[in-house]
């Protein structure tokens, strides 16, 4: 009963931004850690392939992440009323696909389809845009003004 209570606790849109940008910092640094920590452990090292993870890292973030965090920022922003559920920085089609990128690297490294070496790779090139788009989270956190929310498009 106690869990039901908690997750019944409401908090500002403010505090919700701030959240994301956590949780995004997390994801992405996470990634970039475990990717980087497989990647010292696996043959083959060199700096080509880091170069080439920052490239296609910033192609998707620009590409992908910088609309995907604005929909979620504005998102947070225009939902109704001051105070909010503390789960609600995703909507729950996000949650699914956060389950299921979770779940796909899980398995990709335990199941060793892909060689660890590859396999770091790509999560170094999905850590930067996770961890650049926390940033959009951040900044609307910091200059959060509610009188012009509106005004943020």
């Amino acid at each position: 009963m106690n869990l039901l209570k908690s997750l019944n606790f409401r908090i500002t849109k403010r505090t919700l931004l701030l959240e994301a940008a956590i949780i995004w910092t997390f994801a992405g640094g996470m990634l970039l850690f475990r990717g980087s920590s497989m990647l010292e452990s696996s043959t083959g090292f060199s700096w080509l392939k880091i170069i080439g993870c920052i490239c296609f890292g910033l192609t998707f973030f620009v590409l992908i992440f910088l609309k995907i965090s604005r929909k979620h920022v504005l998102r947070i922003l225009n939902l109704k009323g001051d105070r909010h559920r503390i789960y609600e920085f995703f909507n729950a089609r996000s949650y699914l696909m956060m389950f299921g990128m979770i779940s796909l690297g899980v398995f990709l490294r335990k199941s060793a389809i892909i060689p660890i070496a590859s396999l770091s790779l790509a999560y170094i090139t999905m850590g930067i845009p996770l961890l650049l788009s926390s940033f959009r989270f951040y900044y609307r956190w910091f200059n959060f003004q509610p009188s012009v929310n509106h005004l943020l498009n």
